[in-house]
């Protein structure tokens, strides 16, 4: 795998001064609970990046529920970090793929390359009783120089043109599950349905016992996508379409970008018809 390293590889690595371990657990229903998590106790050097305080921004009227975050904020907290150009981080989350993923992705829009994903999360390396800590880190401050690689974001205006004009060449991802893509049950979003004319590829299907499907069966279960399509995946706030991007990105797919407001941004205006 390209973006994902196993548990194996991390406890080999585990004491390299060049890689840098974030702890990304967070739960939508309780937010304070991957911090609590951390704080009990985490993988050896990691430091924590919470989801909607450091890898989101301020919720507006647009923008969607989990907005990107603010650069610059979030280059400082990279650097304070420990984190420079040259560093190899791996991210992990409690093993969902989601929050980890999340990182990843923001990472390779920053424009740093050696990011990856810890296949199995924090839960996988709990389970063969490798090292743990309550330790908090401290790392010299490092420098990051940001490369901003605006070809793997897709705006609302973008999203619009496909729908409206039903390009050909593009084509929308809904991540969500089936009943939230078919309108039968929304829990969070005031509108049910999805973006017109996108199709389904349930994110989670991407992974089994928490670990990433193989590039073959990422390909298969992506086998009625052309890659010669722009792709744009989307979810409902731009966190749980990360998987599927990178799944994409495993199985070959050159040109996939995210819709980060995803359906919560959509919905926001008025105007756009949900299906």
């Amino acid at each position: 795998m390209k973006y994902v390293k196993d548990k194996d590889w991390l406890l080999k690595n585990l004491n390299e001064n060049n890689v840098r371990i974030v702890d990304c657990r967070f739960s939508l229903a309780e937010s304070q609970k991957g911090k609590i998590e951390y704080l009990h106790q985490h993988v050896p050097g990691a430091v924590f990046f919470d989801l909607e305080k450091d890898l989101s921004g301020t919720v507006g009227e647009h923008g969607g529920r989990h907005p990107l975050p603010n650069v610059v904020e979030l280059v400082s907290k990279l650097e304070n970090a420990g984190i420079s150009d040259d560093t190899t981080i791996i991210a992990y989350d409690n093993g969902e793929g989601a929050y980890a993923a999340r990182f990843w992705w923001l990472l390779h829009y920053l424009g740093h390359e050696h990011v990856y994903v810890l296949d199995g999360g924090f839960n996988g390396w709990l389970n063969e009783n490798y090292p743990l800590t309550a330790n908090i880190p401290s790392y010299e401050k490092a420098d990051f120089h940001v490369n901003l690689k605006s070809e793997l974001i897709a705006t609302v205006e973008e999203v619009k043109e496909v729908v409206e004009k039903q390009q050909l060449n593009k084509m929308l991802i809904d991540s969500r599950e089936e009943k939230r893509y078919l309108g039968l049950e929304e829990p969070i979003d005031k509108k049910a349905g999805h973006i017109p004319g996108a199709i389904n590829k349930p994110w989670m299907e991407g992974l089994k016992g928490s670990k990433y499907l193989s590039a073959e069966e990422q390909r298969q279960r992506f086998s009625d996508v052309d890659a010669n399509q722009q792709i744009i995946v989307y979810c409902g706030s731009g966190v749980t379409a990360t998987p599927n991007f990178l799944a994409l990105k495993e199985a070959g797919f050159e040109k996939v970008k995210l819709y980060a407001g995803s359906f919560s941004d959509w919905i926001s205006y008025e105007e756009n018809k949900v299906e």
